[in-house]
């Protein structure tokens, strides 16, 4: 069962399945940061407005609407 990552537990790894969008734009900033299909990704914390994730290395902060295009 797909899900986004606004439904993410905390703390817990899961795998990006797909980025449902049709924002080139925001397709290739998430590629930039390592965030694609077959990739994990971890929810650090939720934020009113968006979310914290781990990406490989890096920690990011993402909004509601970028958390919502990556489904799990």
């Amino acid at each position: 069962m797909l899900m986004d990552l606004t439904k993410a537990r905390e703390g817990e790894e899961y795998i990006v399945k797909d980025i449902i969008t049709e924002d080139e734009e925001l397709n290739a900033f998430l590629f930039s940061l390592g965030c694609y299909s077959g990739e994990p990704i971890t929810v650090i914390a939720h934020r009113k407005g968006g979310c914290v994730v781990s990406i490989k290395d890096g920690r990011y902060n993402i909004d509601t609407d970028l958390a919502q295009a990556i489904s799990i």
